[in-house]
């Protein structure tokens, strides 16, 4: 999938490019020796950006995301000011992908499967602590509209 190259205004620098350190980037994975951002986006490709927008912007609603950017066959969601998950419209990745947003608390991944499920995403997994991968691991998993495996996750001790 190719996203289009359109950095939100308050990411530019004059005359310098793209500064992404110019914007707030928010939580993210970060290199242990500098705190700089490691993955600035990612994305899949959907069957039906429309479906899929719709989908996403009603699921990621309560982990604090909204449609960024967006042209026809695109959109990019994200915390605001920038878009840090892509769909763009083509065939489905095969096979489908697991993509995990990080949730704050264990009530915003609650939230989160609650919309995803009611916005027409299927359940691979209810909220729940996951004590396999640490302790205080709370998760849950979707589907997506293209079969995607949508999860949102805590870290945080209750």
């Amino acid at each position: 999938m190719v996203i289009p190259a359109k950095p939100a205004p308050e990411c530019l620098s004059p005359g310098a490019g793209i500064q992404f350190r110019k914007c707030n980037l928010g939580p993210g994975l970060r290199r242990a020796d500098s705190g700089e951002v490691m993955i600035d986006h990612t994305g899949v490709s959907v069957a039906d950006v429309a479906k899929s927008k719709a989908f996403y912007r009603a699921a990621l609603a309560p982990l604090g995301y909204a449609v960024i950017m967006e042209w026809e066959q695109y959109a990019g969601f994200g915390v605001p000011p920038k878009p840090d998950f892509w769909i763009g419209e083509g065939k489905p990745n095969v096979p489908p992908i697991h993509v995990a947003f990080r949730a704050e608390s264990r009530a915003q991944v609650d939230a989160f499967y609650e919309a995803a499920t009611g916005a027409g995403g299927r359940d691979n997994g209810p909220p729940g602590l996951r004590p396999h991968y640490h302790a205080n691991y709370y998760g849950a998993f979707v589907l997506d509209p293209d079969g995607h495996n949508v999860e949102a996750v805590c870290h945080a001790a209750p």
